[in-house]
């Protein structure tokens, strides 16, 4: 996926963000970085330890875990950060070499040495944690270590794509001697080496994040601390915001939200509006164990009724727009397989393919999705896809709502016939809108053959280090996801940072993989 001496040329729109509003300059106080900030989010960690997320955690983990690769503002391919360098060292993309920076160290006193990365991965792979990101490392054979400062990673098959992997945070490094290598950490405290240290946690409520005295890294933080509030509804994060409780959001605004926030009565009460073009997705899966969805006329019906546009229209209000394939556009090999595929929301042409795979009874379905993760909208959207099914007659739809930790379980344990889910890029590439999602083990849950693509075209891809000439692979393994539809993409949405006036660096503050670097942030002291 990735060489080294090549630039990957995918998606601009994943780093460029335009701030609408506000400008400023710092003073010498600000220089020094005393400053003290607040962000709100309706997106709260799952766990603490890295072994067992592969979701929004990442969004602190990012801030308190270093990697060995990150993703610096504005780039999209990863960049040296606890690493000083790192290169295949084969032309066929099976050994990554790391060498560390010297004198690195975890908040614990603790070398951040080659031992301590090996521990790091070797763990996350003997956890195998159900909800974890073990299958980001599927090519990952073993590692080899060479005095303190050298790390090898051998892989089982060509994969280009591993540095992208090693610059997200599911490579987050973490202190031996506070995590087993067997067990998750459960005391609720993090040993890292990143930007900031976590001085205090309190479980969905708030982080408290300091500045790291003994971080060496990429990040060039403007503040000097960070709390994190995490709300569970966005309408008292929005409250908090004119009340100048808090000082940015980020995560879970809804549609009614962004428009009042960009309204001319927010912009008096002194707030800026900072909208990204992002690669967030949101997209139904059909379970094949559940005896209904099993059938492919099934899940076609439902394809072919279920109106993309008015349900952004409704729900979103032009802060998405719909999605017709699992790669977003502005990724590169983006197609439109669903569309092509289905048209226009048609009732008579579900109505045909149920009759015509001898199905003539409504069908019961019920529809799940999680009531804390994606923000308040959600429900509003689930109601209307039941809205749009039951429409049709040919379904009777039931909705329920599930905690996050709740619908986790549920999802991996195979409970739910059909559920949503949302879906933030682990790095920059088309691979990583379709691995994660098909083989044995994927990211939600259900396995899924898809054999052409797991044994042809993902192989294929993987040994091409210039990513731009993988596009015929892409283009493939979208329609085949397109002929099965056992992954249904619904929309794609933008970024959005809500901030005082006196708040400046959001348009620098989101990755390419759409994760908040609080680093960037700062309070401006003139206008």
């Amino acid at each position: 996926m990735f060489n080294r001496t090549r630039c990957l040329q995918t998606a601009a729109a994943l780093a460029s963000i335009s701030l609408l509003a506000g400008c400023g300059v710092l003073s010498e106080d600000d220089e020094k970085g005393n400053q003290k900030l607040v962000v709100g989010t309706t997106s709260s960690p799952s766990t603490l330890d890295p072994a067992a997320a592969w979701d929004g955690s990442w969004e602190l983990y990012r801030n308190v875990y270093q990697t060995l690769l990150a993703f610096p503002t504005g780039s999209t391919k990863p960049q040296p950060d606890a690493a000083q360098s790192c290169e295949f060292t084969d032309s066929a993309n099976e050994s990554y070499r790391c060498v560390l920076r010297k004198g690195l160290k975890f908040s614990n006193g603790e070398a951040l040495d080659a031992k301590a990365v090996k521990h790091s991965f070797d763990r996350i792979r003997t956890i195998n944690s159900k909800v974890g990101p073990k299958d980001l490392f599927g090519s990952l054979e073993r590692i080899e270590t060479s005095g303190d400062l050298t790390v090898v990673f051998h892989l089982s098959t060509p994969d280009a794509t591993f540095p992208f992997v090693l610059g997200s945070p599911a490579a987050s490094l973490v202190a031996p001697r506070e995590y087993p290598a067997d067990s998750l950490r459960t005391d609720g405290k993090v040993t890292g080496s990143g930007p900031y240290l976590l001085q205090a946690y309190e479980d969905k409520k708030r982080a408290e994040l300091v500045r790291n005295p003994d971080y060496t890294g990429f990040a060039n933080r403007r503040n000097d601390s960070v709390t994190i509030t995490y709300f569970d509804d966005s309408a008292k994060m929005v409250a908090a915001l004119k009340a100048k409780e808090i000082d940015a959001t980020y995560r879970g605004l809804t549609a009614e939200e962004i428009k009042d926030l960009q309204g001319a009565e927010a912009r008096k009460q002194g707030i800026q509006v900072v909208e990204g073009y992002g690669a967030e997705i949101r997209y139904l899966v059909f379970n094949p164990k559940d005896p209904a969805v099993a059938k492919t006329a099934v899940r076609e019906a439902v394809a072919q009724i279920i109106d993309r546009g008015a349900l952004v229209a409704k729900i979103y209000r032009g802060t998405a727009e719909p999605l017709y394939s699992m790669v977003p556009k502005g990724v590169a090999s983006h197609k439109t397989p669903f569309y092509d595929r289905f048209g226009q929301p048609s009732v008579s042409k579900a109505k045909a393919i149920l009759r015509e795979a001898g199905i003539t009874d409504p069908v019961k379905l019920t529809l799940f999705y999680t009531t804390d993760r994606y923000g308040s909208s959600t429900a509003g959207e689930f109601a209307e896809i039941k809205r749009q099914l039951d429409a049709s007659g040919l379904f009777e739809v039931t909705i329920q709502g599930k905690p996050w930790k709740v619908f986790q379980e549920g999802y991996k344990s195979g409970e739910y016939p059909v559920f949503g889910r949302g879906w933030f890029p682990d790095f920059p590439d088309p691979d990583n809108f379709i691995a994660p999602f098909v083989g044995k083990e994927n990211a939600v849950g259900t396995p899924y053959e898809a054999k052409e693509i797991t044994t042809e075209l993902l192989p294929q891809s993987r040994r091409q280090g210039d990513r731009g000439a993988v596009g015929k692979q892409f283009e493939r393994a979208q329609e085949i996801l397109a002929e099965d539809v056992r992954l249904l993409p619904l929309w794609q949405g933008k970024l959005y940072v809500a901030a005082g006036e006196d708040i400046g660096g959001g348009e620098r503050a989101l990755d390419p993989q759409t994760v908040m670097q609080m680093w960037e942030l700062y309070r401006k002291t003139s206008w």
